[in-house]
Order: structure tokens, then C-alpha cells, then sequence
């Protein structure tokens, strides 16, 4: 098959979605990460800056997303069909409890967040569109991971899985054991698997072949969600089921 990539595009392209990532980078940095030279990261950075994609700021100077990476966020969201039928279940859901609540995809052996809704307690934990996560820990990725293709698991427990807490499930026994416990129950649960007191809920958002495409998600600190866990479950299963019934409606 003809490979049309241009390469200067797609560089770019990898680079402004590294900045979203990881912010406050400077231009050493984003090279080493990007695997590209110091120069070339410059003239790619300077060209995204020019289009106001990208912004430089001191001291550093450390680069950020820019303007019109915003526009094209607020862009994606009203045109992807995922996230603009989920957008007013996923705020009411927040509303209604005041907890972080966030819509994540599986994108290769990663969970991305594509919207999210911040708690306005002034105790909360951290979340926000475009951050990424290794699909073994916290209650969307493992979720995501359960019901991912057969293929998509087994390079995922036959690799290496990083510890970020002590909670982390790193055993491939126990994950296998979490992962056919989530398909039997529907859900997920993550009790500081990412971060030490932070508690999380998960359920499946579906298409209209049944597939699940997306996971839906609450969080916050363990001492507010880990009374009321039972509640939570019933209340996500519930709002993510609203969600499948949206996309399933033409």
C-alpha cells in the first residue's frame, strides 16, 4: 500500500500532541521524548507557534498548547458523536454528586480522556481531557482493558506493568482474575491504584453493535467515596446506560 504521510506533518503533529500531554517542556526535553534533533523540534515548535498552536513561555522557555489547539478541542467535542451524547449525562452526573466525573477511550494499549467534569469541592482529585494512562490501573483503564479485544490483553499482561502505587495491580494472576470479574459485574472499582486516597468507579458506555467503546467514570478522595461506593456504582452503571441508549438513537 502507497504511503502518502508527509513526514514534517506528522513530526508536528506527534510534537503538538506531546505538548498537550506534558506541558512545561522546553525544547531539549521535547526532543529527547519526540526522538527528534534539538533544531528540528525548534523549527517544528517555531511553526506551531507561528499558527498560535503552541505558545513560549518563561522562564525556560517552556512550551504549552496555544489558542487554536483549544478551538480545535472545543471543535472535536461538538463534532464527535461520543462526546456530544454524553456531554449533558456526563455533566448531570457531576452535578449530582460533585465528583469528578470523566469519559475515557481505550487508543491502543492507553485510555485517553475525551471530557470531564471537575468537582467543585476544594479536596478533589486531578482530571483532564487528553491526559493518558497505562490500560492496567484505575477503574476506567481496567474496565476498558476487560472488554478490549482478546489480542489487545494479551500483549498487555505479557508486557511489563508499572507500579504507581502501592494498590497497582502488577501480578498477571490477579489482574486476569480483576479483569474477568469487571465482564461478570459490569463495572469497575480502583481504590489508589493511581493515586494513594483516591477512589474510583467505572462503567461501559456501548455502541449500537453492543461493543463497549468508552468508559465512564467517578472519582474522588476515599474517605467521601468509599462510604457511599454502592450508591456510586448503581448511580454510573445507570448514567453510562443513558449514554449507550443516546448513541443508540439515530
Amino acid at each position: 500500500m502507497t504511503d502518502y504521510t508527509i513526514a514534517a506533518v506528522d513530526e508536528a503533529l506527534a510534537l503538538l500532541l506531546l505538548v498537550g500531554q506534558s506541558p512545561g517542556l522546553g525544547v531539549t526535553e521535547l526532543a529527547a521524548r519526540s526522538g527528534n534533533t534539538k533544531a528540528r523540534t525548534f523549527r517544528l515548535l517555531f511553526t506551531l507557534e507561528q499558527r498560535n498552536f503552541v505558545v513560549r513561555r518563561d522562564p525556560g522557555p517552556c512550551y504549552f498548547l496555544d489558542v487554536q489547539a483549544l478551538y480545535i478541542g472545543v471543535a472535536a467535542q461538538e463534532q464527535i458523536e461520543l462526546v456530544r451524547k454524553a456531554r449533558q449525562h456526563l455533566l448531570a452526573l457531576g452535578k449530582s454528586c460533585n465528583e469528578n466525573v470523566q469519559l475515557r477511550v481505550r487508543d491502543g494499549m492507553e485510555c485517553v480522556c475525551v471530557d470531564h467534569w471537575q468537582s467543585l469541592h476544594p479536596v478533589k482529585s486531578k482530571s483532564g481531557a487528553g491526559s493518558r494512562r497505562r490500560l492496567h490501573a484505575g477503574a476506567s483503564c481496567k474496565l476498558l482493558l476487560a472488554f478490549a479485544p482478546q489480542e489487545i490483553r494479551h500483549t498487555l499482561l505479557g508486557a511489563d506493568l508499572p507500579r504507581y502505587t502501592g494498590s497497582t495491580i502488577t501480578q498477571r494472576s490477579r489482574l486476569t482474575q480483576e479483569l474477568n470479574r469487571i465482564r461478570t459485574e459490569g463495572y469497575a472499582i480502583s481504590d489508589g491504584e493511581i493515586t494513594e486516597g483516591i477512589s474510583a468507579i467505572a462503567a461501559p458506555v456501548l455502541n449500537t453493535d453492543g461493543e463497549v467503546i468508552a468508559a465512564l467514570s467517578l472519582s474522588g478522595p476515599a474517605q467521601r467515596i468509599q462510604p457511599l461506593q454502592q450508591a456510586y456504582v448503581e448511580l454510573v452503571v445507570q448514567f453510562a446506560a443513558r449514554i449507550t441508549e443516546d448513541i443508540k438513537t439515530p
